[in-house]
């Protein structure tokens, strides 16, 4: 038989399906692929309900709905000052993921580095390889995992083409600082490079802190493709719908690529969507109050069974190290985990470059009610 394309090695199976079947299989707490277990609002799920009974059923525009292109608009002006023009700098696609891969594809040219921050999300590998480019980590170290800006200056090279930023940043939950922010803008502005921003834990930062796009920053509005979704912050994960904000010139080349993915997708889903966006400030406020007790819930019952819990500003995932409860390799920790404790989580190591360093590294997602979290607590003190 014919091998497969060079691109998909090392590729397989995502750690995510294989520990969420490993739950299934168990009858486990799932704690590892990052969905919440409660349904969005329930006027949001009307709503959709509402468009699918309408005839809302066929092909949406390539580049979205009108109401939710506005919507995103709309949104990107309310929370943050950005003005964007909903007909030529706004793109609807079939998830972040997409757009990222969108953007990728867009940008990057067989042998062009992209440099990523590092532990990432493994998509990224995956659009990275698609595109024929080669990645380059800027490692984000525990246990502050801030992002040092002289490495990220050393990693530019001749090569470089594209800076992949996440924040809040998953699976560490760290949220870039301004400094930091800054630092970036500027290696982004000296070496002429394209800024492809992950957004999609915006409104899931805790502690008074405040998500700030990149975009936002003198001399990034043109070369910055800012990416989010619905799914995070209204917990429709399943529902796929994702946006990308950015010049006239950014958004028309990732709908050059996007077009070719999946065309479109969710046409029901994306009213529902425009009308998520407008809810009121009293939402995203008990969002992120509720999501933030759930992770001081979750964190401290870690830090009582013995794990040093890395304790995240964004997102809804935990980092902590097995080393203190005596194990040094969380792949083998994750896959023994479910028969021993009836708990999943997702080793961080999947999410390296620099495998030694995520290896006593292991996720867990607090987006679950809290007696979830409290019964994978009781399950774990098996440990």
């Amino acid at each position: 038989m014919h091998a497969p394309a060079e691109r998909l090695n090392g590729l397989g199976t995502t750690i995510f399906a294989e520990m969420s079947a490993l739950a299934l299989a168990t009858g486990s707490v799932n704690l590892g692929q990052g969905f919440p277990d409660r349904d969005g609002p329930d006027s949001v799920l009307e709503d959709a309900i509402a468009a699918i009974r309408s005839g809302a059923n066929q092909y949406a525009p390539a580049r979205g709905v009108p109401v939710l292109r506005q919507a995103v608009a709309d949104h990107q002006r309310r929370f943050y000052g950005l003005s964007y023009d909903p007909d030529t700098q706004v793109l609807i696609t079939t998830g972040a993921t997409e757009a990222v891969a969108a953007a990728l594809l867009a940008y990057v040219e067989p042998g062009d580095e992209v440099i990523a921050l590092e532990p990432y999300y493994d998509s990224y590998a995956a659009g990275i390889a698609f595109a024929g480019g080669r990645r380059v980590p800027v490692t984000l170290r525990a246990p502050s995992y801030r992002l040092e800006l002289d490495e990220l200056r050393a990693a530019v090279t001749p090569r470089t083409k594209v800076l992949l930023i996440n924040s809040p940043h998953n699976p560490t939950g760290t949220v870039l600082t301004d400094d930091e922010l800054r630092g970036v803008r500027d290696v982004a502005v000296e070496h002429d490079l394209i800024v492809i921003t992950d957004e999609v834990y915006e409104h899931l930062v805790y502690d008074g802190l405040r998500h700030r796009p990149l975009a936002t920053y003198e001399g990034m509005a043109d070369r910055t493709v800012s990416i989010s979704s619905a799914g995070k912050t209204f917990a429709v994960t399943g529902w796929k719908i994702g946006w990308v904000t950015g010049s006239a010139a950014v958004v028309t080349a990732v709908t050059t690529a996007k077009q070719f993915l999946t065309f479109t997708s969710g046409t029901p889903f994306q009213p529902a969507v425009a009308n998520a966006l407008a809810l009121g400030n009293d939402y995203f406020d008990t969002l992120r109050a509720d999501l933030q007790s759930r992770r001081d819930l979750l964190a401290g019952g870690l830090t009582d069974l013995g794990f040093e819990v890395h304790r995240p500003a964004g997102t809804y995932f935990i980092t902590t190290d097995i080393r203190p409860l005596g194990h040094t390799d969380g792949i083998d920790f994750c896959r023994m985990l479910p028969e021993r404790a009836g708990v999943v989580a997702i080793p961080n190591q999947v999410f390296y470059d620099h495998t030694t360093l995520g290896r006593p590294l292991v996720r867990w997602a607090f987006c679950k009610q809290p007696a979830l979290l409290q019964e994978a607590l009781t399950r774990l003190q098996k440990l």
